[in-house]
This record gives structure tokens, C-alpha cells and sequence, in this order.
């Protein structure tokens, strides 16, 4: 992973304290001066770079350590606590019901991945024993339904589609209620990737909301934006009820670090993270073993 560059930076920055001969503030805020330009040049936007460094300082108040504490030890604890407030939305993901018929509508930008995502979710749930099924609803991108077909046809996850119906909101009606009748418990709509300033494909998703009344609608966000995806899924959460966010392509950009800190700031939790090309390439995101990996502490 190009983050793998970041954590190594963080923990070079953490190791100054192993070679100062008395940890004060001086060296601590040099370590937090170094994690810092590490983050802002992982392009995490400097208002969160900011309230990270200010809450590890206004945690380390040294005429308040008892005699005997381990300041390095606090200090790195209080640096990872930090790391994952960052990029923790502070929201619970909308849970799945086992034996039930869960809709979960796909939403986001033009070549973020979308597609291949639906597709890799449907198998990271149906290796878990999940009945799962994919809808394509993309009438506006040319070959859309062909290549859900194809990636749906080797991952062998049953799909619905059409080479002739233009109307996505009546395809995405069609094949959740085909789906829903034949008890599946997972029921995955890819729609028709767009921008924020496509106000028609907008409406077009907000019909195809209301019209098969989805359990959670996932944004799909290709890491590479950086920090401007805190932007694009604001336009989104505005249009519908976006309940969760998966990050995609985090094996090939260095602005990872910008992209997951500002999904946070938006109130989006963060459930998946595409790190690859293959159909396993996909992964839970948690954040403590998320940093826990990035500073090289395998759980």
C-alpha cells in the first residue's frame, strides 16, 4: 500500500522520542510537527492535521504525570487514540438482517469503481453464507450491464439486468422485487455514476430511492480525490440518505490518508476498503487495526 509511506513517516516521527534523552514538550511537539507534515502530505486536510495535534498535546500535560510514568508509552498511545478519532465517523454502519431481504443501493462518481465494488461485496457476503444478488441499473454508461454481468457471472452471484429497458428506475424495481420474491437476503442496486453537478441523474436517484425504499445506500469513492471527497459526499448525503461509504483503490494512491479522514468528517462511517484489483482485494474497515497495520502493529 502507497499509505504503508505514511505510517512508516509517523513512526520515524515517533521514534524521536526513543532518542531523546529526556522526553519533554520541545520533543514532543517536533514528533507531532513531523506526523503532521506526514498527514498533509498524505493530503489529509489541515483542519483535522490541526485537531489531532492539538488533542495529543492538551493529553500529555507533563506537571501532571505522576513520578514513574512511562511518557513514551502514553505519548504513542495517545498518538494512535488520535490517529483513529481521525478516522472514525463516530457513527455505527446500518446492520444487516440475517434471513431477510436487506436493498442496499450503490451511489457514486463516474470510474470510482462502483461496479467492480457491488460485485466484490456480494462476494465478501455470500462467502459468509449470505444469499446475495445484483441488480444493475445503470442504463447511462455504456457496457455498464455487460460488465456486472461478466464479474457476477465468474464470482457465479445470480443478476438482473436488460440490454433494452432505458427507464433504471423500472429496471431497479424489476429486479429487487424478482430478487425479493425468490428470498434473497441481500439485493444489490449499481446505479448510473454521476457528479454533483448532474442535477437530472441526481433526481434519477432519488426516484430510484423512494421507488424500491433501500435498507442502506452505500457511497463508492475512489481514494485518489483525497481530501475532496469530504465535498462530493456531502452533494450526495444531501440528495439521499447515504448511511455508509466504501473507499476504493487504496492500494495505489498516496492521498488515502486525505480521502479516509475527510469520509470521516462527514459523518459517513467507513465499512469496506477496496485494496486491489482481485475479487478478494476487499476488507472491513476498522479503524484500530486500520492503524494498527499502517504503524506496523499486525493484530
Amino acid at each position: 500500500m502507497v499509505l504503508g509511506d505514511l505510517g512508516k513517516r509517523i513512526n520515524r516521527a515517533i521514534r524521536l522520542m526513543s532518542d531523546a534523552t529526556v522526553i519533554d514538550e520541545a520533543v514532543v511537539k517536533e514528533m507531532l510537527n513531523e506526523i503532521s507534515k506526514a498527514l498533509l502530505e498524505a493530503d489529509v486536510n489541515i483542519k483535522y492535521v490541526a485537531q489531532l495535534k492539538n488533542r495529543v498535546l492538551n493529553r500529555v500535560k507533563f506537571e501532571e504525570l505522576a513520578a514513574g510514568v512511562n511518557k513514551r508509552k502514553m505519548i504513542q498511545g495517545a498518538v494512535v487514540d488520535e490517529l483513529c478519532a481521525l478516522l472514525d465517523s463516530g457513527r455505527d454502519p446500518v446492520p444487516l438482517k440475517k434471513g431477510k431481504s436487506n436493498v442496499i443501493m450503490f451511489v457514486g462518481l463516474q470510474g470510482n469503481g462502483k461496479t467492480t465494488t457491488c460485485v466484490k461485496y456480494a462476494h465478501y457476503h455470500q462467502r459468509k453464507g449470505w444469499k446475495t444478488a445484483l441488480v444493475c441499473a445503470d442504463t447511462f454508461r455504456a457496457g455498464a450491464f455487460d460488465q456486472l454481468k461478466q464479474n457476477a457471472t465468474k464470482a457465479r452471484i445470480p443478476f438482473y439486468g436488460s440490454y433494452t429497458e432505458t427507464d433504471p428506475v423500472k429496471l431497479a424495481i424489476e429486479g429487487v422485487n424478482r430478487f425479493k420474491l425468490d428470498k434473497f437476503e441481500l439485493i444489490i442496486v449499481d446505479t448510473s455514476g454521476r457528479h454533483k453537478q448532474e442535477k437530472a441523474l441526481f433526481e434519477e436517484m432519488e426516484q430510484m430511492s423512494e421507488a424500491v425504499n433501500p435498507n442502506d445506500i452505500i457511497f463508492v469513492m475512489d481514494s485518489s480525490i483525497g481530501q475532496a471527497a469530504e465535498d462530493q459526499a456531502k452533494a450526495f448525503r444531501s440528495s439521499v440518505s447515504v448511511g455508509s461509504v466504501i473507499v476504493t483503490k487504496l492500494d495505489g494512491h498516496a492521498k488515502g490518508g486525505g480521502a479516509l479522514s475527510a469520509v470521516s468528517g462527514t459523518g459517513s462511517p467507513i465499512t469496506f476498503i477496496g485494496i486491489g484489483e482481485h475479487m478478494t482485494d476487499f476488507e472491513p474497515f476498522n479503524t484500530q487495526s486500520f492503524v494498527g497495520r499502517l504503524l506496523g502493529k499486525f493484530d
